[in-house]
């Protein structure tokens, strides 16, 4: 997913360190007390680490199975609605649940296409699949391109993305700073002769939260900051167009944004639905049409309309180029070891 505002916390706490020790030789009851609580917090915290890591990791496993899956069998001219379905169903299959409803773009749509429950839209040109798992919020962010032409014409905008990906992703066992790696990645994507998109960047993870305030550029920034332990997507985007993208037509896909009951009984119990599966992650028009029929279409209207739930718009090459993604989650731990999480 890019840092398009699928709206913290890192999704790894800093570890607290190991048992407390007394400074005293002899600690009295009262200090011997404190210290057997601060262990006990200590301990607690770093099995919860350890939980969050492990389903990190194991949404990342799951993640990499349904690529596995849906690489081969998605085919020119497929219905987008039938990709979705086979993902979405394979995810749930695999014991993982979506993060977010998967993006199917074409072309010069760089990121957030989801078909409705009528789409006829068919698979062709330049495909992207950015797909999302969670396991109890934990997030593997991660997508690949498709070049479903005849003559292969993409190929090459293709693997600029891809190995944008990889060399940033070399640089950080070498602690890098975020200028380091969006240079990287821009002077990997510049190096075949593309431009990055420099308005959309990787971005942190955190439970339930797909971008968690951190973002990881595509493009030098001067920025010396260093990645701080955390889950973490990088998505290098590249394009034969300018570059940058801009807000499109409606995306067919919601987040609630301001949970408040609404008026209409409809709208009620659409909110109710997707609280109680999603909570804040995002959701699709086309989940609401096969759970509520074509009623759910008012409903969500009230929902956007009245501020409860943001509508996310297509985003858009600004020359109408096409465009090429590639992406993958990764762990920094508290001791500062990398884990990629989707590869």
């Amino acid at each position: 997913m890019t840092e398009k505002s699928y709206g913290g916390n890192n999704g790894i706490r800093e570890h607290l360190g190991g048992p407390v020790k007394s400074k005293t030789d002899k600690p009295n009851k009262t200090t011997e007390k404190k210290i057997e609580k601060l262990n006990k917090v200590s301990n607690k915290i770093t099995k919860e680490i350890d939980k969050e890591i492990n389903n990190y990791i194991k949404a990342g496993e799951i993640a990499i199975k349904v690529k596995e899956y849906a690489r081969p069998i998605i085919k020119k001219d497929m219905l987008l609605l039938e990709i979705a379905q086979m993902i979405e169903k394979k995810t749930y299959e695999l014991g993982g649940e979506p993060a977010f409803p998967v993006n199917l773009s074409i072309n010069e749509v760089a990121a957030h296409y989801h078909p409705t429950l009528e789409d006829e839209t068919k698979a062709t040109g330049l495909l992207k699949v950015d797909l999302g798992i969670h396991i109890e919020g934990f997030i593997a962010d991660t997508s690949f391109s498709l070049d479903l032409t005849d003559d292969k014409k993409f190929t090459s905008l293709i693997k600029a993305s891809e190995e944008a990906l990889e060399n940033a992703i070399k640089l950080l066992d070498k602690d890098p700073t975020l200028n380091d790696i969006g240079k990287t990645i821009q002077e990997s994507i510049e190096k075949r002769g593309f431009s990055p998109i420099v308005n959309l960047s990787g971005h942190s993870l955190a439970p339930y939260t797909i971008h968690a305030g951190e973002t990881i550029p595509n493009h030098a920034n001067n920025s010396p900051h260093r990645i701080d332990p955390g889950a973490y997507a990088i998505e290098p985007f590249a394009t034969t167009g300018e570059g940058k993208i801009h807000d499109g037509p409606p995306s067919n896909i919601y987040r609630v944004a301001n949970p408040r009951t609404p008026r209409g009984p409809t709208a009620r119990k659409i909110l109710e639905y997707i609280w109680m599966k999603k909570q804040t992650l995002p959701f699709s028009l086309r989940e609401l049409q096969e759970e509520f029929g074509n009623i759910s279409k008012l409903g969500l209207k009230e929902l956007v309309d009245t501020g409860i739930v943001h509508s996310y718009p297509q985003l858009i090459e600004v020359s109408k180029k096409p465009v090429s993604q590639a992406e993958h989650t990764f762990i920094k731990t508290p001791d500062n070891k990398i884990i990629v999480t989707t590869r």
